[in-house]
């Protein structure tokens, strides 16, 4: 239930945020978007200490623990696979093209002798 009222306090918070928007309207539009992001922040800050958001925070430091695991390609490697794949697009544009080509030679000139 305590989870419950803190998401309703966050989502509070953000609809805060957007009403100091429109209430700021006559003022600078720097000084509204740090309303809202202030309103955002606040329910963010809110929402972390819920069970959900406890979650979400072990989530991402894996994420992150993951995420340095990886092997990334060096700038030779994507070069060359880059050329690769464009290599490749083009040869499937040029066979289709072709494909096209020939199918519409066959149904326009031989089947339906439209010239």
């Amino acid at each position: 239930m305590a989870d419950k009222l803190k998401f309703v306090l966050a989502l509070l918070l953000v609809a805060a945020g957007i009403a100091g928007f429109y209430l700021l309207s006559e003022q600078v539009l720097v000084l509204r978007v740090l309303a809202v992001l202030a309103g955002v922040a606040a329910a963010v800050a809110v929402a972390r200490f819920t069970e959900a958001g406890q979650r979400f925070a072990v989530f991402v430091r894996e994420t992150v623990v993951e995420a340095k695991k990886v092997v990334w390609p060096s700038r030779k490697e994507t070069v060359q696979m880059t050329g690769v794949v464009f290599a490749f697009v083009v040869a499937m544009a040029l066979f289709l093209w072709l494909t096209d080509k020939s199918l519409e030679w066959v149904l326009y000139d031989l089947v339906l002798n439209w010239k």
